[in-house]
């Protein structure tokens, strides 16, 4: 059996492999993105009390922390039956605010950015973060300073910049002084300033997306509020293929649209509708749901994108150029809500009393996508049982046809070049697949591309 190894692939977060099997021609058979890691958070939460999730699930990931703390919060709302007061939800929104422009400048600036602005086709040793830096010093000290406000705000409002636990049930704990407003507010412009500018940067790949790499053919779910962008309020809306609609929720009744299941190469769960249709989350779908942005830079760029790639868009490397429309987007309604003095308000958190509901389903767009937090209590609000949706979960089939779709482009005599292996990451870097929300492991074990065939190699680059 033949097998070659390229270990790590470079630039996602955790850690999975993709394995390559070949027939006897050396021609690609099938191919599978594959992840070998057990999570383990939904029994980790069994016995504890709901009101303490919030607190638990952040440490999930270091990545986007605090979407898994602000679905946690929305769930136990339920549980104890109790509504935020407006200036408590405002903040749970300006927080995962924070999150989306530290997540999306990580990503676009950090991961995407060097295959586009360095070269797909460039060597390994070049073709990253220090390599960016070195050839275009400007925009990466940009895209640091971005992130610092991402971070900055998730701390100033969250508690601490990672792992955050000042949202709980009924609102927050605390409220945003004035001072830190202050602060945050000549953060946010400068931000957004750094966001336009780098808009030319991004329109620039509109031309340049390969509309053919890592092709699959699905259909998208997405947050929106009355058709607006929204990474917090809103129904999750369901389109098909061709951009119809097929149906929205926002709870519990998830489960008659979503169903989970497993495929024997990956203890990554899968999603798909109940319909038997595939779907995809994240930026590319929010951004063939919705109809406008709702902040003005960011709905110019959406209609720069639309001109290039059309209303609906299959696309997989489209990811990228939404997430950074995304990106101008939040740093638009960061400076909007941090504008209005009345985010300082007092009133954060509406007072809870006992346990209301047996079941309380909490539902966000995290960075990646749509996140769901179900929880269900005993009479004293100890959890009993507990599921976990995230954006990866529901990206893996999509992930997984993509490569084996850009494995048959690349691999040639049964051979994976660095070039080729690389263009096999850039269909999974443009997910942004964050395997530390999906699985859990011990130790550091780096993604690996296998590719087997009959006679028994190894090559490892």
């Amino acid at each position: 059996m033949k097998e070659i190894t390229i270990s790590p692939v470079t630039r996602i977060e955790g850690h999975a492999g993709v394995k390559i099997y070949l027939n006897d021609a050396g021609e690609v058979e099938s191919a599978h993105f594959q992840v070998v890691e057990l999570r383990g958070f939904e029994k980790f939460l069994i016995g504890a009390a709901v009101e303490e999730a919030p607190r638990i699930t952040p440490r999930i990931c270091g990545i986007c922390p605090s979407a898994h703390h602000l679905a946690a919060a929305k769930a136990t709302d339920q549980i104890f039956s109790v509504e935020p007061p407006a200036t408590g939800r405002n903040l749970r929104e300006l927080l995962n605010l924070g999150q989306f422009i530290h997540s999306h400048a990580l990503h676009f600036f950090m991961l995407a950015a060097p295959d586009f602005l360095i070269g797909h086709e460039a060597p390994a040793e070049e073709r990253n973060v220090l390599g960016l830096a070195k050839r275009s010093p400007d925009i990466a000290k940009k895209a640091i300073a971005v992130r610092k406000f991402g971070q900055r705000l998730s701390e100033a409002i969250g508690g601490k910049p990672i792992h955050p636990g000042n949202a709980l049930p009924g609102g927050m704990s605390m409220p945003l002084s004035e001072s830190r407003r202050t602060e945050l507010l000549a953060m946010a412009e400068e931000s957004l300033g750094i966001a336009r500018e780098g808009w030319e940067i991004a329109r620039g790949l509109l031309d340049d997306v390969d509309q053919r790499y890592g092709s699959v053919d699905t259909a998208f779910m997405g947050m929106s509020d009355g058709g607006v962008f929204s990474t917090y309020n809103g129904a999750v809306e369901m389109i098909g293929r061709d951009g119809s609609r097929l149906g929205s929720f926002a709870g519990p009744e998830y489960t008659d649209y979503i169903d989970e299941y497993s495929e024997p190469w990956s203890y990554l769960k899968f999603a798909r509708f109940t319909s038997g249709d595939y779907y995809r989350v994240g930026p590319l779908a929010r951004l063939n749901i919705i109809e406008k942005m709702g902040s003005e830079h960011a709905d110019a760029a959406l209609a720069e994108y639309r001109g290039a790639f059309g209303r609906h868009t299959q696309t997989t490397l489209a990811y990228n150029i939404a997430r950074y429309i995304e990106f101008m987007a939040c740093c638009e309604k960061a400076v909007s809500f941090l504008s209005d003095g009345g985010i300082t308000g007092e009133d954060v958190r509406t007072p809870v009393q006992a346990v209301k509901n047996r079941r309380g389903v909490g539902i966000i767009e995290a960075p990646r996508g749509t996140l769901v937090h179900d929880y269900s209590v005993d009479e004293n609000g100890m959890i009993e049982h507990c599921n976990l949706i995230v954006a990866t979960c529901q990206n893996n089939y999509a992930m997984d046809r993509g490569v084996e779709d850009m494995a048959r482009r690349v691999v040639e005599n049964g051979a994976v070049t660095e070039s080729a292996a690389n263009r096999i990451e850039m269909v999974i870097r443009a997910y942004d697949p964050c395997i530390s929300c999906a699985t859990h492991a011990i130790g550091r074990m780096p993604i690996r591309i296998e590719v087997e065939q009959s006679q028994t190699r190894r090559y490892q680059c």
